[in-house]
């Protein structure tokens, strides 16, 4: 069975999240704005979920339609052929989003998509009222200057919910974006990786899992799992995953200055099977002392929007600035969302890069 997918991203990980894909081998990797396409079958959704780092979740692209108003929408979504991915038992909520179109109304988007498909499996399956009562079928919808494209949630859970992380300090940064940071910065499981702000050790532990090649989503369940039409082998892609795996040595340092903060860091690596491989300690940023004949800072401090003021945030950067003055061999990558980070920290940045931490707009800066 030939699909077409959607993985949607992060808004500024359409470069990497396309990059990984093709990695993959998937095929017609096409990015847009927060969102990668690519073409596959059964497997590779198995494939993607168990293994993408970046994407957030992976759609099945249903169809497309004009849909300037309820009529024409109501007619685009009955033609798709639902009946390919929902059986007759099946379940088939619906959600989405809607932007720079004549409908606004949520509600009434919604009613309209499900009377839709109803109308047509109710027809295909001989139906007057189905009984949704099997599995969940997630019908997503994305509705952009009056083009609607309707698609099937195989995810579930998003992607960033790896499962190691039930603990966590207050403002945590997202698992897919701590991946990509990691992946941007250039690390690859050789040298030295550090992260002096590791809060609940999410960038160390993504560093972790980058290094050994282990899969994200080893160890969690997927919606599509459960589905009768579409059933591809979940665990072999899963063994062919854990045959892909390294085993070196690492060196992974992951410190903070709050005892709490590293006591969950460590906690959550061991959930994630990485303990052995990254060293914590409780240390101040401030007074960073590592010297390494190559190694890559990657790290996530204080904005001043979240955890403290700006000027708090400043002054913890102004220190850990200082503190690099004296230490060789870093390159050094901080994600942050005061424009005047540079100033503070004591360097300019050989380049900055345009992200998303949540809702937050950010800088990657690469020293």
């Amino acid at each position: 069975m030939e699909l077409e997918f959607c993985a949607p991203c992060l808004f500024g990980l359409e470069g990497p999240l396309g990059n990984e894909l093709r990695h993959l081998g998937l095929r017609d990797v096409r990015v847009e704005d927060g969102r990668v396409y690519f073409t596959g079958g059964p497997r590779d959704m198995a494939l993607t979920n168990i293994r993408s780092r970046f994407a957030e979740r992976v759609l099945i692209v249903v169809g497309r339609t004009e849909a300037g108003d309820f009529d024409s929408l109501f007619e685009g979504v009955r033609a798709m052929e639902w009946e390919k991915f929902i059986p007759r038992a099946g379940a088939f909520p619906v959600k989405g989003y809607t932007h720079q179109s004549a409908i606004t109304s949520m509600p009434a988007l919604q009613r309209s998509i499900n009377k839709a498909v109803a109308a047509r499996l109710g027809r295909v399956y001989g139906l007057e009222r189905l009984p949704e009562t099997g599995e969940t079928y997630q019908i997503q919808f994305a509705l952009v200057r009056d083009e609607a494209t309707l698609y099937i949630d195989t995810t579930g859970p998003g992607l960033h919910k790896r499962g190691y992380r039930p603990d966590q300090v207050e403002a945590p940064i997202r698992e897919t974006l701590a991946a990509a940071l990691v992946d941007i910065s250039g690390y690859r499981g050789r040298g030295d990786f550090c992260d002096p702000f590791c809060g609940s050790g999410t960038i160390a532990i993504e560093a972790a899992l980058a290094a050994k090649n282990r899969a994200p989503g080893l160890g969690r369940s997927f919606t599509a799992e459960s589905w009768k039409n579409i059933r591809p082998d979940w665990e072999n892609v899963r063994k062919e995953a854990r045959s892909r795996e390294f085993d070196r040595d690492y060196t992974i340092f992951a410190s903070d200055i709050d005892p709490d903060a590293v006591k969950i860091a460590r906690r959550n690596a061991e959930r994630a099977g990485v303990d052995k491989l990254i060293r914590f300690s409780v240390a101040d940023a401030g007074k960073f002392a590592l010297s390494t004949n190559g190694g890559i800072i990657v790290t996530n401090p204080p904005y001043g929007e979240r955890l403290l003021d700006i000027r708090a945030a400043r002054e913890i950067m102004r220190d850990f600035g200082k503190a690099m003055k004296g230490i060789t061999g870093w390159k050094v990558n901080i994600i942050s969302s005061d424009p005047e980070l540079e100033r503070y920290f004591g360097y300019r940045a050989a380049k900055v890069r345009k992200l998303y931490n949540g809702m937050i707009k950010c800088g990657y800066f690469m020293f």
